[in-house]
């Protein structure tokens, strides 16, 4: 989580949610609550960021939307903050190679349990099989890993094949915007999270970064009250 590939900050870097009382690990790991979580800025001088966490469906399976997602990409998957790993375990009962990536280890732990491919480790980490992925995919408000959406997109281009069939599914904040900010986790109980940086860009502001970042748009698309830019390497 930086602003490029091997900056040495990378490890020095909150990670989601981690940190503090990290109350998005207990929620995680505690299937029997079902705590109302919150990421909001880190200074209430912040109005308009921040939105609901659903952990329920973290820990779910694959919905019909996240199917179409998948129908939008074709070849191997890489799931960047993959969480425990819907999308890996969708895609892998399709048929298809998939490998998730995540920093959370209750994340990781989860997606061994239920037998699904995951990897602990930063997405700026060298990753298994660069530039061989058919799809990566960025879902869930993962575009704002990092507070740095440019260094996120310029990576996904590095990890997808170069030869114009690869696809970035990028998920798109629901409100239009570019919000950068410190982020925390906060739970009902009021724990918190350690500050993490992070960003929200709706799908005006998501096209505007994915072409300054070197990638071309293939197709914008709403599905489930959720919205999705589909990029290629250009």
């Amino acid at each position: 989580m930086s602003s490029t590939l091997f900056d040495p900050r990378r490890d020095a870097m909150p990670a989601f949610g981690a940190g503090g009382r990290s109350p998005y690990e207990q929620a995680l790991l505690d299937p029997r609550r079902r705590p109302t979580l919150q990421l909001v800025g880190s200074h209430p001088a912040l109005p308009g960021v921040g939105e609901p966490i659903d952990v329920a469906a973290f820990r779910g399976f694959a919905d019909d939307v996240d199917r179409g997602v998948l129908g939008m990409t074709t070849g191997s998957v890489l799931d960047l903050g993959c969480g425990p790993g819907r999308m890996v375990e969708a895609a892998v009962r399709l048929g298809r190679r998939a490998l998730g990536v995540d920093l959370s280890a209750a994340a990781v732990e989860l997606a061994a349990r239920r037998g699904v491919p995951v990897l602990n480790a930063s997405v700026f980490d060298r990753l298994p099989g660069e530039g061989r992925w058919g799809a990566v995919l960025l879902l869930d408000g993962n575009v704002g890993i990092g507070g740095d959406p440019e260094a996120l997109l310029r990576r996904a281009s590095e990890l997808v094949r170069p030869d114009g069939s690869a696809r970035i599914v990028v998920e798109a904040h629901r409100m239009e915007g570019d919000h950068r900010f410190d982020a925390v986790i906060v739970d009902d109980a009021g724990r918190r999270s350690a500050a993490f940086p992070w960003a929200q860009l709706g799908t005006r502001a998501l096209v505007v970064v994915g072409v300054s970042s070197g990638l071309r748009v293939v197709q914008r698309r709403r599905s489930g009250g959720r919205r999705f830019v589909v990029f290629a390497p250009c």
